[in-house]
């Protein structure tokens, strides 16, 4: 498969980044990164939140700009950088289709249980939301938890 972007979203979490250096790496001299920071305020009542959309949003290109920083630091230029505001499943997803990325790669937080019922999995929704491959990659400090055993399995031979 000849990649010629692949679309990298962050969400400002050391987690996160672990699929930055897969995706570098896949790219090599050919591919241009495109880095993609989804930015959504969440306000309390009372709160004006344009202010708030406006902080978020300020607050994802710092973050990115700091990343490109990084990157050019070790003499990766190939790089662009996207905010989008919403729901980060649904930014990543749109700006795959808008941007014609060939590859979407992205890490798992590797949340179970509990907390992927509340946070929901990311990565899950964007894999049923696109037709763009996707590399996930599970970053080293992510948990690690092992399937649940499913019943054994009778052996049945024909005759």
């Amino acid at each position: 498969m000849k990649l010629a972007k692949i679309l990298v979203p962050l969400d400002g979490s050391t987690l996160a980044e672990a699929a930055l250096w897969q995706a570098i790496d896949l790219a090599g001299t050919d591919a241009t990164v495109s880095l993609l920071r989804a930015a959504e305020a969440h306000t309390v009542p009372g709160a004006d939140p344009v202010d708030a959309q406006v902080a978020a949003v300020r607050e994802a290109e710092e973050y990115l700009e700091g990343v490109v920083r990084r990157l050019a630091d070790r003499d990766i230029r190939k790089v662009e950088t996207h905010v989008w505001y919403g729901a980060p499943a649904g930014a990543i997803v749109e700006a795959a289709r808008v941007q014609k990325a060939d590859l979407i790669t992205m890490s798992t937080h590797g949340r179970s249980g509990l907390g992927r019922l509340i946070l929901g999995s990311v990565a899950e929704a964007v894999l049923r939301g696109t037709t763009t491959p996707i590399l996930v990659v599970r970053a080293d400090s992510a948990p690690l938890e092992p399937p649940r055993a499913a019943a054994p399995v009778k052996e049945t031979s024909r005759v």
